[in-house]
């Protein structure tokens, strides 16, 4: 059963990296609507230095851990945070969860599953869903209507010439590549405004580039090109609408760490209301549904046999 919220609920951290450094611990840290309740990493020395840093506790037990908090984020390699995201929300805890929730179907059906079955709130931080005035666009443009074409592209530089990236020591997005780190963003947008996917053609590019064509279930169509090794030169995050309205051009975002508060916000509310969030859990299942999909069918037309 999940926990009751109080004025001021306890959130817990999973995950020490780079990413929880600079986005999740300070985002917790800032909150004063929340009580940040602690750290938990797979390394406790990194777990000590961060929760030292954001003026928590470290905890070596990730049950106990649980126990000292009413909800958790998580900020860890997808296939590492989804069994864990399970345990939590058996624990009662709600949960905030990174994009990808999980690389397999299966891992990410169990977090739904678990989630639902508890009772718990969910959200998955899909950063344009929360960033204040990509958020904004997109319920502009959803409730707008009419459109005939989705276009994006996410170029990331992660692992082009150059590039000193922290993120790109990442044994998950070398394996995975832009279609599952970036993917989830571009797909975030474009679900909620054009609907759901009802059709898939897939193709590689250079390096880790994949190339997608969908069909929503309004009739539209979209494109979307995603990669994390373009020339720095290049790097470039864009979508364009199309449509009886005109043209409609997502804008621009600074930075994570207001979104994640606003994303934490949302798991209040949900919580709270028993309403779920538009990017909870389920929708985290049909974002691995999806880039499963087309990893697939993008593997099949490169294969010498296609």
């Amino acid at each position: 059963m999940a926990k009751h919220l109080g004025d001021r609920p306890r959130i817990g951290l999973l995950g020490t990296g780079p990413w929880a450094g600079r986005t999740h611990a300070p985002a917790l840290a800032a909150h004063r609507g929340i009580e940040f309740s602690g750290v938990w990493g797979r390394r406790p020395e990194a777990a000590a230095a961060l929760a030292e840093a954001s003026g928590t506790r470290a905890y070596e037990d990730v049950d106990a851990l649980f126990a000292a908090s009413d909800a958790v984020a998580l900020a860890l390699p997808p296939d590492v945070q989804a069994p864990l995201a399970v345990r939590a929300a058996e624990a009662g805890c709600h949960v905030l969860l990174d994009k990808p929730v999980a690389t397999t179907v299966a891992g990410a059906r169990k977090v739904a599953e678990a989630v639902e079955a508890a009772g718990a709130a969910s959200v998955v931080f899909c950063t344009l869903r929360f960033a204040e005035p990509t958020a904004r666009w997109i319920e502009e443009q959803t409730a707008a209507g009419g459109w005939f074409l989705g276009e994006a592209h996410w170029l990331g530089s992660l692992y082009g010439t150059g590039s000193s990236s922290a993120y790109a020591a990442s044994p998950w997005r070398r394996e995975k590549g832009g279609l599952w780190d970036v993917g989830p963003h571009v797909l975030s947008v474009l679900l909620p405004v054009l609907g759901d996917v009802t059709e898939i053609t897939a193709a590689r590019g250079p390096a880790d580039t994949h190339h997608l064509v969908l069909r929503h279930a309004s009739g539209a169509s979209s494109t979307a090109t995603l990669t994390l090794s373009a020339p720095p030169e290049a790097a470039e995050a864009a979508l364009t609408l199309y449509g009886t309205g005109g043209k409609a051009v997502l804008p621009g975002w600074d930075g994570a760490v207001g979104a994640f508060g606003a994303a934490v916000d949302a798991l209040i509310g949900a919580a709270r209301s028993g309403e779920p969030d538009a990017c909870d859990a389920r929708f985290g299942l049909r974002l691995t549904e999806i880039l499963t999909e087309a990893e697939t069918k993008a593997e099949a037309a490169t294969s010498p046999e296609a």
